[in-house]
């Protein structure tokens, strides 16, 4: 049975249509300044821990923690269970506060918390410690302790930065995280991987710091774009590509139903993925090993992203990363041209590019160079050894990562 919504005097995630902008640019500029380092009344009415959809729980080299797929209406019974802080910070997007947000912030505040939300402007170029710094002048005057939650609610960025807020402040306060689009439910939010962005490359400044738990409730990707959907998409199918060759082969069908929003397709199909990155992290908390797999495609897409200066998304620059790391695959043997071609076109169905970039093939060697992957000089690339089987190779001539490179155009 489905959880019941809460009202909470603006428009509910349930009456949000598909594809809608919660608030414009403009209107939240305007609105920032009231919305900014704002602390949140408290409610004495606590809220009940609503039931959970689907539950996976996460084990990480003995911390452990689940990923529920459930409603956000649940998340203070969820964070009052774990915590007794009587802080709160909320780390979000200007432009979810009033809608998106809004239902995780009424529940926080009925479980009895003191709510401080802070926030951070979105795009990569705020990926960055001069943001990280902001959110600490937002917090600090709050007067923030070790039993202090810190929730993350939003998109891979936020995730991401808000993470890394947790794991340094204080040295270390308790971490939750609340995805709201696709790429950050089925990957950045599992794993405990926090950080930000140098003028050099991407995610070269972080640490780990594993979540006390995920909340994910797939109302919040009603309000995303199709280009949002799509860049989620990518990771979905690298999921696939180095773990699961059987359900690769099924997902053509499927990713129609998750384009347009089956709800139990939907729920099912991000606890799939989940399950994946969850396994793998399991296996290798801190990327020693096998856990490097999950980097299918990002050390060229990486590279992409920064010498495109992110104007692609994260999962666009992903696919192409994907389709070079396909052709050193063939190259070498490792795949045959049919299953680079079958990767193609289920890329291509989820209207992802696969070709038409014409990168700067030195730059991007040299950003691939500076990738944080590197061991002793030399690129690590993740390839496919067959559908369903990743490894790592430090071995590729720059002659085939070049020509890799060239493959997109």
């Amino acid at each position: 049975m489905r959880n019941r919504v809460v009202k909470t005097g603006v428009a509910t995630l349930d009456e949000l249509p598909t594809g809608c902008r919660p608030v414009s640019i403009r209107e939240d500029r305007a609105a920032s300044s009231k919305n900014q380092n704002q602390e949140i009344s408290v409610s004495t009415n606590i809220t009940n821990i609503a039931p959970d959809k689907i539950t996976i729980p996460v084990h990480a080299d003995g911390h452990d923690y689940d990923v529920q797929i459930t409603r956000m209406e649940s998340l203070g019974g969820h964070v009052r269970a774990m915590s007794d802080s009587p802080l709160v910070v909320v780390i979000t997007n200007p432009q979810l506060v009033a809608h998106v947000a809004s239902p995780a912030i009424e529940s926080l505040k009925a479980a009895g918390f003191r709510v401080v939300v802070a926030t951070l402007e979105p795009g990569e170029a705020n990926k960055s410690l001069a943001s990280v710094g902001s959110l600490f002048d937002q917090i600090f005057p709050h007067r923030p302790e070790r039993s202090t939650v810190v929730v993350a609610i939003g998109g891979g960025i936020v995730t991401d930065v808000a993470g890394f807020v947790a794991a340094t402040m204080l040295r270390g306060v308790r971490l939750v995280s609340v995805p709201t689009t696709l790429l950050a439910m089925v990957d950045s939010s599992v794993g405990g991987k926090t950080g930000v962005n140098h003028s050099t490359g991407k995610n070269l400044i972080g640490s780990f710091h594993q979540p006390g738990m995920v909340l994910i409730d797939v109302r919040t990707l009603r309000t995303l774009p199709a280009r949002e959907i799509s860049a989620g998409l990518a990771e979905c199918v690298k999921h696939d590509l180095i773990r699961d060759a059987e359900h690769f082969s099924k997902l053509l069908p499927i990713l129609s139903a998750v384009q347009v929003q089956s709800a139990d397709v939907l729920e099912e199909f991000i606890a799939h993925n989940v399950r994946i990155k969850a396994k793998v992290v399991e296996e290798d908390p801190t990327e020693e090993g096998v856990r490097a797999h999950l980097n299918l495609g990002h050390t060229f897409g990486h590279a992409y992203e920064t010498v495109s200066n992110y104007a692609m998304l994260h999962g666009e620059c992903v696919s192409l990363g994907i389709i070079s790391s396909a052709h050193v695959s063939r190259e070498l043997g490792l795949i045959s041209s049919d299953e680079a071609s079958q990767m193609s076109r289920t890329l291509r169905a989820c209207m992802l590019p696969t070709s038409g970039m014409a990168f700067d093939v030195d730059r991007v060697m040299e950003v691939m160079r500076n990738d944080k992957k590197v061991r002793q000089g030399k690129i690590r690339l993740v390839l496919l050894d067959g559908i369903g089987k990743a490894v790592v190779r430090d071995d590729v001539s720059d002659s085939l990562v070049r020509s890799a490179i060239e493959s997109i155009r």
